[in-house]
C-alpha cells in the first residue's frame, strides 16, 4: 500500500470577518480537499498537549507517531539534525534567527526575509567575533540560522526550563518581557547583546538599508535543546518514508527517524515555493517509497503576517498542485498503478490565527481517504465540519497508527 501526508503547515484558523465569517479553509476553492473529505473522512487531532508550546516541532513530532511527552527535547536540536550536525550528551543547540527589533519592538522576525546568502555573511561574522571552541554559529536558509554550544566535562547553562520565546509570536509587539529567562538566561541574553554590537555596522546591514530594506539588527536565540532519542520509523511501523520540505526542522525530524530527504528546487518555505515542482516530487518518490510526507509552510508564514488573501491562496495552490496531482497518481488508473490499495491524509500541525499571528493549542482538521477507510457524511474539508464528527484523537501522536492502518 502507499500512503501519501500533505500538512498544509498551520492552516486551521478562526472565523474571518473579511472571509464572511468563514475560516480560510471554508473560504479557499478545495476541490481536490473537499474530494477526499467526500471518498473518506473527516475528524481532528490535537498534536500539541497543553503542556508544551504550539510550535511546528512539537507538533510534527507528534503528527508522525512519536508522543512528543516522551520525546521532545527542544526545537533547535532538530534542526541541527538537518544540518548534519552532531550534539554530545553535554551539548545545546539554540535557534537563532536574524530579526529586526526597533524601540524594543518586533519589526520583523524574518529581517525583512533576508537572502540566505546576506545571512551567510552575518553569521560568519558572528564566528569571527563571538566564536570559540565552545560556541559556533551555523548557517540556515534565510533568516533561520543556529547555534550550537559544546558542554564539554558538564552541560551548557541553558536548560529546557529556561525561558525563551518564538519570534514570530512577536510580531509588532514589544520585546522586553520576552528575553530569556531562567536557567542559563545570561549567557544567552549577554551573547544576544553582543550579536546586536557586531550587526550594527556590517556591510551588509548597511547595504540594506541603502536599498530601503530592513536590517538584521540582532540573532533572537530561541528554541534551545538537546539531541533526542527516536527510534526508527520503519522499526516502528515496517514501512519506509521519505520527506519533501523547505523547513530545516522537518529535514531534521525525517533524518532522526530514518527517512530520505528528498530536496525539490524551488522550495523556498515560504508562500512563493513552487508548489507543482513538490507536487511532481512526491508522485515520483512514491515509485520508491512507501510513504511520502508532503509539508507545505506558506500558509504558517502568511498567518504570522497575517495576510488572510495569502492563506487563502496558498491553500488554494497546495490543492491545485500537490493534493490534486497526488491523489489523482494514487486512484485506480493513476500513474503509480496502486489498484485503489493506498490511502491519502490532509492535515496541518498546529493552528496559526492570523488575528494574533501567532500558532496557537487545539485540535486541528484532518481528512483521510483510501482503501478500508469508511465514508462518512463529510461534504468538505474544513474546521466546522471536523469538530462536528466522531473521529478524534485527543492525543494525536496515536492518528499515525490510524492512518497506516495498523
Amino acid at each position: 500500500m502507499k500512503f501519501a501526508i500533505i500538512v498544509p503547515d498551520g492552516c486551521a484558523d478562526e472565523a474571518q470577518e473579511s472571509l464572511g465569517g468563514k475560516t480560510p479553509l471554508e473560504a479557499a476553492n478545495l476541490p481536490a480537499m473537499d474530494e477526499i473529505a467526500k471518498l473518506g473522512c473527516v475528524g481532528r487531532a490535537t498534536f500539541v498537549p497543553e503542556s508544551l508550546s504550539p510550535g511546528s516541532d512539537v507538533a510534527n513530532l507528534s503528527l508522525l507517531g512519536y508522543n512528543p511527552l516522551d520525546h521532545y527535547s527542544g526545537r533547535a536540536p532538530l534542526e541541527a539534525a538537518a544540518q548534519g550536525i552532531s550534539l554530545g550528551p553535554t551539548d545545546g543547540a539554540v535557534r537563532c534567527n536574524l530579526v529586526t527589533v526597533q524601540d524594543q519592538k518586533m519589526r520583523d522576525f524574518t529581517a525583512g526575509h533576508i537572502s540566505t546568502e546576506e545571512a551567510a555573511e552575518l553569521i560568519r561574522s558572528l564566528n569571527d567575533e563571538l566564536g570559540s571552541d565552545t560556541i559556533e554559529f551555523f548557517p540556515g536558509v534565510s533568516y533561520r540560522n543556529l547555534l550550537v554550544c559544546r558542554g564539554g566535562d558538564k552541560p551548557v547553562p541553558f536548560t529546557q526550563d529556561t525561558r525563551t520565546t518564538p519570534p514570530h509570536d512577536l510580531t509588532d509587539k514589544s520585546v522586553q518581557d520576552d528575553y530569556p529567562r531562567g536557567p542559563g538566561s545570561d549567557f544567552l541574553n549577554n551573547l544576544m547583546s553582543r550579536t546586536a554590537d557586531v550587526f550594527a555596522d556590517h556591510p551588509v546591514n548597511k547595504a540594506r538599508i541603502q536599498k530601503g530594506k530592513l536590517p538584521a539588527t540582532s540573532a533572537w536565540l530561541w528554541g534551545q535543546g538537546s539531541c533526542p532519542n527516536l527510534a526508527a520509523f520503519e522499526e516502528l511501523h515496517g514501512k519506509r518514508g521519505a520527506m519533501i520540505t523547505a523547513v530545516d526542522l522537518l529535514r531534521g525530524l525525517a533524518d532522526l527517524i530514518g527517512w530520505r530527504r528528498i530536496n525539490v528546487p524551488g522550495a523556498t518555505g515560504y508562500t512563493d515555493t513552487d508548489y507543482a515542482a513538490k507536487g511532481r516530487y512526491a508522485i515520483q518518490a512514491l515509485k520508491e517509497t512507501d510513504i511520502i510526507f508532503v509539508h507545505v509552510e506558506a500558509p504558517d508564514e502568511a498567518s504570522h503576517e497575517g495576510d488572510t488573501r495569502a492563506k487563502v491562496t496558498a491553500l488554494e495552490e497546495i490543492d491545485r498542485h500537490v493534493v490534486g496531482p497526488l491523489h489523482e497518481a494514487l486512484r485506480p488508473g493513476g500513474a503509480l498503478d496502486t489498484g485503489g490499495d493506498y490511502r491519502i491524509l490532509v492535515s496541518p500541525d498546529h493552528h496559526t490565527w492570523l488575528r494574533t499571528k501567532t500558532h496557537a493549542h487545539g485540535a486541528v482538521p484532518l481528512t483521510i481517504a483510501g482503501a478500508g477507510i469508511k465514508a462518512d457524511a463529510s461534504k468538505t474539508y474544513d474546521e466546522p465540519t471536523a469538530n462536528a464528527s466522531n473521529l478524534a484523537f485527543d492525543e494525536g501522536w496515536l492518528m499515525m497508527s490510524y492512518f497506516l492502518g495498523e
